[in-house]
């Protein structure tokens, strides 16, 4: 994320910080090689301070991709794979240069290495699109990472809010999704209790806790 306490957040796509850039990148696969993840979030990073999206917009994107392609040789050889998230400009974080899934599409079109993909958050695609049946199908084939928060409160799948998560999870599975879905969300109250909605979820599919079937006992 760069230096938060100055208000970075990412810096993939920020002119001037390559060399801060990369250094970061090499201890997040440090860190991801230890613990056996094998996919890493690259933060694209805010427009600067007092600066025109507009106007820094090519060189904002020069940089990105430049940055994408180092990310990608590097993460080849470790046999990890490189996520690209829009956040919404919306709501959460009106700076961030990367807000829409489009937006993510163009670029990984134009840095063009298959190690690199989608991190879809219905959360963010939610307030800046719409349209998540449509998004999931036209976007699906480059997404490597599914994440969920219910709208607009950002909490439980179950909580009150725009998006019906039983229908995404089944549009999911029809698309041939087997990838993890993060809970990205801010818990209601106790994570353990929050965590209720996925209990239900599985007895409503006839699925013990932890995901298994019942037919299969």
């Amino acid at each position: 994320p760069g230096d938060q306490e100055a208000g970075e957040l990412g810096l993939a796509a920020v002119p001037g910080r390559q060399a801060a850039f990369r250094q970061a990148l090499e201890a997040a696969v440090h860190y991801a090689r230890a613990v056996g993840c094998p996919r890493i979030h690259v933060m694209a990073g805010r427009v600067p301070l007092g600066t025109d999206r507009a106007a820094v917009a090519g060189e904002m994107e020069t940089t990105f991709i430049e940055n994408l392609r180092y990310t990608a040789d590097l993460l080849s050889q470790e046999d990890m794979i490189g996520l690209l998230e829009p956040i919404n400009n919306r709501i959460t974080d009106p700076r961030y240069y990367l807000n829409t899934p489009h937006h993510a599409a163009a670029i990984l079109e134009k840095v063009g290495r298959p190690n690199l993909k989608l991190q879809l958050d219905l959360f963010h695609c939610q307030i800046m699109d719409g349209n998540l049946s449509r998004n999931l199908e036209t976007y699906f084939p480059l997404i490597g990472h599914i994440q969920i928060a219910q709208v607009p409160g950002r909490h439980e799948p179950n909580s009150p809010g725009e998006l019906n998560f039983p229908y995404l999870f089944e549009l999911l599975e029809s698309l041939g999704y087997t990838g993890y879905v993060g809970c990205e969300y801010a818990p209601k109250g106790d994570t353990l209790e929050g965590l209720g909605w996925l209990r239900s979820y599985w007895e409503s599919r006839g699925l013990q806790h932890g995901g298994t079937s019942k037919a299969a006992k």
